[in-house]
């Protein structure tokens, strides 16, 4: 009753479920077998012009190279977290990340052509600066707006309009009467701006200089009010809600934080452990540390409409689990049961923006050799796919190559990706096999790519 509850309550359906049920595969041009496909050398072709790739077939255009950015040229570009909304929901704009500055660079696009145009107000390279720090998130009810903070004030949660070209102060945190007191000031910063699918819920993690060193979770209510979680403490306070101490012990510092697309809890990632999911109607969080039996917490993973999805690395690499927020530890295998022989070897990221709209659609990812091996040699290594989450069969729909080389040296040389709200669009970071030359020296440049899965 509850879960019905708040689907009455705060989500706006954009589009019906029932839309995004599997059993009629929604990428039917797409390969699906358990084929071995040799990796084509491939030099990597120019900006904005669409190409395919030679052994999976998929569509594919490159957004960014050297050049995008003229005032820090060679500048590398990288995808913005998976679980921010890198699209728009008309998917006509998207923004990419660009390394150095973190400077946060939109696009045109038309979906019908796959073709890059710069909006009003770009720069000489074709990419429109906006004015939000980074991680910001597009609206999910509203093509012309994003969310984010400000740049010379972190901790208030902003607005930014692409038709006016105005950032908009929305609700300042300071004013959230946490314990104790956010206080601006040079060592308070924020990121992790996330939504839920109407807007009504925002989230930011705030406080501390950074990453893995916050204490407040924030969730702003467009209708409510201010809500926090102190997790150095235990306490939750605000405008609604119950208030005082969570029901566990745990104290901790938030390094990322994302709210499920039903606006009902929020998924707090924390160094070196796993992560909790706090209930934010309630005094409840539940942990899912990485170490132990059973609970299955490691490895990238996404947050949905009321779920959690990731690949531990149990068996086979593409062995994915699902969970409903509400109880970590009822898992269901989304490839089942598990073909052999098993694959072991890579790592994945996912981008499941999209299921905050409705669990029951594809989680889309990238793998990638974890020890920089640039060959692929077995079914799915270095690869996009998505992979069936209704339950009615286990497909893994593949793609691209997306020739990706990591290095454990630079964090983002990994294929993070970002899919488009309705599941047609996949963008990923790639150094194309280490053909796009370095920055700062001996950083491996990567660049922005968009494959269309179809």
């Amino acid at each position: 009753m509850l879960h019905r509850l708040l689907f009455f309550l705060f989500v706006i359906p954009i589009v019906s479920a029932g839309l995004f049920a599997q059993g009629v595969a929604p990428y039917s041009n797409a390969i699906t077998n358990r084929a071995f496909y040799a990796k084509t050398p491939m030099t990597p072709p120019p900006v904005n012009i669409v190409f395919q790739d030679p052994d999976l077939g998929g569509s594919m255009v490159r957004i960014t190279d050297e050049n995008t950015n003229p005032k820090l040229p060679g500048q590398f570009f990288l995808n913005p977290d998976s679980d921010v909304n890198e699209w728009s929901m008309d998917e006509k704009k998207f923004y990419v990340v660009g390394g150095g500055d973190a400077a946060n660079l939109a696009f045109g696009f038309d979906p019908d052509t796959m073709t890059i145009s710069a909006l009003p107000g770009a720069g000489a390279g074709g990419a429109l600066a906006i004015p939000l720090r980074e991680g910001p998130t597009f609206s999910f009810v509203d093509p012309d707006l994003m969310y984010g903070t400000a740049l010379k004030a972190p901790l208030t949660i902003t607005t930014y309009r692409f038709s006016t070209g105005k950032a908009t102060p929305l609700f300042d945190t300071t004013n959230c009467a946490t314990q104790p007191p956010l206080v601006a000031g040079p060592k308070q910063s924020s990121s992790d701006t996330t939504l839920s699918n109407n807007d009504g819920r925002i989230q930011i993690s705030a406080g501390g200089r950074s990453a893995g060193h916050r204490p407040f979770v924030i969730v702003y209510d467009q209708q409510l009010g201010c809500r926090w979680y102190n997790t150095q403490t235990g306490q939750v306070g605000g405008t609604w809600g119950p208030t005082g101490q969570v029901n566990i012990p745990d104290t901790f510092s938030v390094n990322h934080a994302k709210i499920s697309g039903n606006g009902q809890y929020v998924k707090i990632g924390v160094d070196q452990f796993g992560f909790y999911v706090w209930d934010v109607t309630s005094l409840n969080v539940q942990a899912c540390p990485f170490e132990g039996p059973g609970p299955h917490c490691s490895g990238y993973a996404a947050t949905g409409y009321n779920s959690y999805i990731n690949a531990p690395g149990v068996l086979d690499e593409l062995n994915t689990f699902s969970r409903p927020l509400a109880d970590l530890t009822d898992l269901t295998q989304l490839i089942n049961p598990l073909p052999q022989p098993y694959y072991t070897g890579m790592e994945k990221t996912f981008g499941w923006s999209n299921g905050a709209l409705s669990g029951n659609v594809p989680v889309c990812g990238a793998t990638y050799s974890p020890t920089g091996n640039q060959q692929v040699r077995q079914p799915y290594d270095g690869e996009v796919f998505c992979i069936e989450t209704d339950g009615v069969a286990s497909t893994i729909w593949r793609f691209v190559h997306n020739r990706a080389v990591w290095n454990p040296k630079f964090y983002w040389s990994q294929p993070y990706g970002n899919i488009s709200l309705d599941g047609r669009f996949f963008s990923f970071s790639s150094s194309w096999d280490l053909q796009l030359g370095t920055f700062w020296g001996n950083d491996p440049r990567s660049d922005v790519w968009i494959v269309k899965l179809d």
